[in-house]
């Protein structure tokens, strides 16, 4: 069975996302290891699930100079994971060298560009100095990506429709903000069901809570995958 789902293993501890991971099944998922729990546990943790059978999504989200962001992803590479992800406004120059860097190891992870964060609506990005709408803003974003050699972006799969139409060829839509019908929004604004985000082009659906602080975490990503007809 192929399935899209990434859990989003937002633990504070490397016991805690043990306990987690001993809950799931690698047949059934990967992991996203982000920014709290490697910051806690470092390459540790990937190691650990790496060697629970789980392949792994290093989501840090580099953006640094080339030079900087080159060297963390060789690094990242070279722990073996299956996707790790650079921020696609650190600029033509930063994502090339990223792409050299992976490329020079002997099986180089997915290189995912971030465009839109999933928790900015229209009224932030003046504020943030991008120009709007959202969609136009995920779009250059997602094609500099592409220009640039990398195999996909994480974008909302509000916008994956979008892409799919103007990007061509075999091209990873990673979409955070995915929650079943009843689950709550908590801090994400820009939201689908894994359905929808499916059928609208999503490639990877990154899922967090409705899974992680579920009571059965087995038994919601269970759920989850009932409620995708192509699973």
């Amino acid at each position: 069975m192929h399935s899209p789902i990434i859990v989003a293993v937002d633990s504070p501890s490397l016991a805690q996302a043990l306990t987690l991971a001993d809950q799931l099944s690698p047949a059934q998922c990967r992991l996203k290891v982000g920014k709290e729990l490697f910051t806690s546990a470092g390459p540790a943790v990937v190691e650990a699930l790496q060697g629970r059978g789980f392949e792994i999504f290093l989501d840090l989200k580099f953006h640094d100079i080339p030079n900087t962001v080159a060297a963390a992803c060789r690094v990242a590479a070279e722990l073996g994971v299956w996707m790790v992800d650079v921020h696609a406004s650190g600029g033509p120059a930063m994502l090339a060298a990223a792409r050299a860097a992976v490329d020079r190891v002997r099986k180089p992870p997915l290189l995912i560009g971030i465009t839109v964060l999933t928790s900015l609506a229209e009224d932030d990005l003046p504020q943030i100095g991008l120009q709007g709408p959202v969609s136009a803003a995920v779009e250059r974003l997602a094609r500099l990506a592409h220009d640039c050699g990398l195999d996909g972006v994480v974008c909302s799969a509000a916008e994956a429709q979008q892409l799919r139409a103007s990007i061509p060829g075999a091209f990873s839509l990673v979409t955070p903000g995915i929650r079943p019908v009843a689950a709550e929004r908590n801090d994400q604004v820009r939201v689908v069901t894994p359905a929808d985000a499916l059928r609208g082009g999503s490639t990877w659906l990154v899922i967090g809570r409705p899974i992680t602080q579920s009571a059965d975490p087995r038994q919601a990503l269970q759920n989850i995958l009932d409620s995708i007809p192509s699973v």
